[in-house]
């Protein structure tokens, strides 16, 4: 814009438009010595602790995480892509033994943590403060928790016993041993009446919590059960082993499997759902893997601590990111936005010459695999070359 008459000398004349074009020039280059904003990142910054965390649990609707470590701490922090922007919230030091679990409610106001110490805790989430105790909640090291509804929650001990909670009263409605090794892992049908309980015998448990009774357990299978989740909207119970086998249940068919699918992994100790068909699996080998389920495959490579067994993998509240915590201290953020929008077909796709598995995110293959994204777009057009010049058969 052109400077106003009343600021340019009465003898001179105002210059041609091709010579006023020199100002706007001027401003930019006095504007250059400001410094640069904050830098936007795809995931947030790696969360480094002071202890290797057991477990790590996202807020139903905040960027905020909480995790528990092997010393009886428990940490809130809230993330964000902004580089620089992850913040220590608070911590709780009531554990007198190490964090197993820890689970919000589903209001996200209320936080639950078990222990080695054989104790449950209910804390406040925004002041971290503990609000309540149940001291020997169990008579050996507590594994596992779930919480079934706002009032009702399921813990399992390193002995095989579950047992129920009503928190309005603070006593258990149900105390049942019929696993004889630790429970794994727990989860529970839509209609919150059938409790399924995954246990290092190698079994898996049916409870009717409705009834309050005890319904069977499934058939031996190798290795112990380590997690147990609900697939294809509850028609399939999906258990993970110790021997890297996933184990498939149909509903109401608890008693032996309808399938299984070995992967080349070292565990699956832990299983999180991204849609119906599509899980995460977390390792002792420290990688991340996507899985499809029917037709069973492994869709590539989220991520990884290298070397690290994985403790534990959750899903932000917005679906957008996995989050995982491994024996090396840190907690990682991976992008799966685009996971849900992929697609297996039903026959099987030709192997990379190098056995290695696709790798989903940009940081798969380590954090400074900046361009892993365009290299496997290259591969896809190229795996769909090859499917075209294959017959269906394996």
């Amino acid at each position: 814009m052109a400077a106003p008459d009343e600021h340019v000398g009465s003898t001179e004349i105002e210059p041609p438009e091709n010579e006023r074009t020199e100002a706007p020039v001027t401003a930019d280059t006095s504007g250059s010595d400001e410094p640069p904003g904050p830098k936007i990142r795809e995931t947030p910054e790696d969360i480094r602790l002071e202890a290797t965390a057991n477990t790590v649990a996202v807020h139903p609707s905040r960027d905020l995480l909480v995790c528990g470590d092997v010393d009886g701490d428990v940490y809130a922090f809230s993330y964000s892509c902004t580089e620089g922007e992850n913040r220590e919230l608070w911590s709780s030091g009531h554990h007198l033994k190490s964090c197993r679990q820890v689970r919000f409610s589903d209001d996200g106001l209320k936080l639950y943590s078990v222990s080695r110490d054989k104790a449950l805790h209910l804390l406040d989430v925004e002041r971290g403060q503990l609000v309540s105790r149940i001291r020997g909640a169990h008579g050996t090291a507590i594994n596992s928790l779930l919480l079934v509804d706002e009032n009702i929650l399921a813990t399992g001990d390193d002995g095989g016993t579950l047992k129920v909670w009503d928190m309005r009263k603070g006593t258990s409605i149900m105390d049942m041993k019929e696993h004889e090794d630790y429970i794994s892992d727990i989860t529970v049908d839509q209609a919150k009446r059938i409790l399924l309980t995954a246990s290092g015998d190698g079994t898996m448990g049916v409870f009717n919590i409705k009834r309050r009774r005890f319904e069977l357990l499934s058939e031996y299978q190798s290795g112990d059960l380590t997690s147990v989740v609900l697939m294809k909207r509850g028609k399939k119970v999906v258990c993970g082993s110790s021997e890297g086998t996933i184990f498939i249940f149909n509903w109401n068919g608890f008693g032996a499997t309808s399938d299984r699918f070995a992967l080349k992994a070292e565990s699956v100790d832990c299983i999180i759902p991204i849609t119906d068909s599509i899980m995460c699996t977390a390792s002792m080998d420290g990688y991340i893997r996507a899985i499809n389920l029917l037709p069973n495959r492994v869709i590539g490579c989220i991520g990884q601590h290298v070397g690290e067994p994985v403790e534990e993998i959750a899903k932000s509240w917005n679906s957008r990111f996995l989050i995982s915590c491994a024996h090396d201290q840190l907690i990682k953020f991976w992008d799966i936005s685009s996971l849900p929008k992929m697609t297996v077909n039903e026959y099987r796709k030709r192997k990379k010459k190098d056995g290695r598995m696709k790798s989903l995110t940009k940081k798969a293959l380590g954090d400074n695999d900046f361009y892993s994204g365009l290299v496997q777009e290259t591969e896809k057009e190229e795996e769909e070359e090859e499917e075209d010049s294959e017959s269906d058969s394996d």
